[in-house]
Formats: structure tokens, sequence, C-alpha cells
């Protein structure tokens, strides 16, 4: 299993709808920043949002286990081997993420079932 780097693309607002459904003084995420770096591989990294890699981790898994080598979805959403781009589930204020798989090992070595 290798280790996959995510990083912040991109913290997006929505004043429209924010507007209409938001809480008073909501802004863009508070917790991410754009150019934030990430390494993962089954476990959320430490001071990642919950809710983020609720809505990322399969991908993550994916790519740690060798689904980069091939174009996700056939060719049809990302163009680049080894990269998804993703966002979080916040409908008023996502954050994008790009996934990129890399060469490191993870740490993790599961342990055989028997």
């Amino acid at each position: 299993m290798k280790k996959v780097r995510i990083t912040v693309l991109k913290t997006t607002f929505d004043e429209e709808l924010s507007r209409e459904y938001g809480a008073s003084g909501l802004t863009a995420c508070p917790m991410l920043k754009e150019g934030q770096t990430f390494y993962a591989d089954y476990a959320k990294p430490e001071g990642f949002c919950d809710e983020a890699w609720k809505a990322i981790y399969q991908y993550v898994f994916a790519l740690a286990h060798g689904a980069g080598n091939d174009v996700f979805y056939y060719d049809d959403w990302i163009r680049i081997p080894g990269v998804a781009i993703c966002s979080c589930n916040d409908g008023l204020r996502p954050v994008i993420f790009k996934l990129e798989s890399t060469e490191t090992e993870s740490a993790l070595d599961y342990m055989p079932v028997r």
C-alpha cells in the first residue's frame, strides 16, 4: 500500500445559498486552507476535517491500493493517471482536493487473517 498526497486546491463559499440557508456569520471553511498538504493511506490524517475525510476516503483507499495505475472512470472524469479531484460534502462552502498516488510505502503492514 502506498501513501496518497492530499492537497487542498480551493476553498469555496456560495454567498447566495449561504444568505438563504447558512448560519449568521458563516464563512469559507475554517479548518482547511488552500495549499495545505496531507498524506494518508487508510486513516484520516491528523488535523483533517472528519466530514471531508468521509467524502474522499474511498478515493484515497483506491489510490493507496494501486488504482492510480489506471485512469479513474474510464478516462471520462480525470485524464491524469493516479489523480482524483474531489470535494467535501459541504454544500455552502465545499473544499476541493487533489489526491495523488505516490511511491511512498505506507508504514502499515496488514496482519494476515487467521
